[in-house]
């Protein structure tokens, strides 16, 4: 009797955590991966959010490994950040419209003063939730006439991605003279300010 009672005890827990899949999942953390041009620009807006633990620049979508500031272009990587953030406080949804006012969406390119496929913007999906939110969003940013050429930016899957050296790491932070010298004169701000209202990106 004691051993029938067990194992409906045993039962009763297993099929409780089959049933609340959402328990376990709520305690940990999600990422995100987007491409907006300058990694160093990209990382800012994201790290003053609330409930992103970490940002880490680095290099998306290539071929081979281990790829450098000195050789990523070549090898097809694109700038990118990653965002480590914890799903109860901030959702993938509100990181993608911060991402939007980042970034020229219409420009396939480059981003602002940088041209170039390393510089392209897209947005990397790691599940298929991530892509139905992140397509529709995109649908609902083409559709509002905020932009008076079609949004192009891509939204793929992800491949892969490759944290970049120290040194980009919290560029701001650590040369901040040189970080405001080129990203004032980068033409982003200006922009940015032009579609949605200064300050507001």
């Amino acid at each position: 009797m004691k051993k029938l009672n067990f194992v409906f005890i045993l039962f009763l827990v297993i099929g409780f955590s089959f049933l609340n899949p959402l328990k376990s999942r709520a305690a940990g953390v999600e990422t995100a991966t987007f491409a907006g041009g300058c990694f160093w620009c990209m990382t800012p807006p994201f790290e003053k959010l609330d409930g992103v633990l970490k940002v880490t620049a680095g290099y998306a979508d290539g071929q081979g490994e281990d790829p450098t500031y000195d050789d990523y272009a070549e090898k097809g990587f694109t700038e990118a950040v990653q965002i480590t953030y914890d799903p109860a406080k901030i959702t993938y949804t509100d990181l993608v419209d911060v991402y939007w006012k980042q970034i020229n969406p219409t420009d396939a390119e480059g981003q602002f003063v940088d041209r170039g496929p390393q510089y392209r913007a897209a947005i990397y999906y790691q599940t298929p939730i991530q892509k139905k939110l992140a397509e529709r969003s995109k649908r609902a940013l083409d559709k509002s006439g905020r932009y008076d050429k079609p949004i192009v930016t891509a939204i793929a899957p992800f491949k892969n991605f490759y944290p970049a050296e120290d040194y980009h790491q919290d560029y701001y932070k650590k040369n901040p003279i040189h970080y405001n010298l080129y990203h004032d004169n980068s033409g982003r701000n200006e922009y940015l300010d032009g579609i949605w209202g200064e300050g507001k990106h």
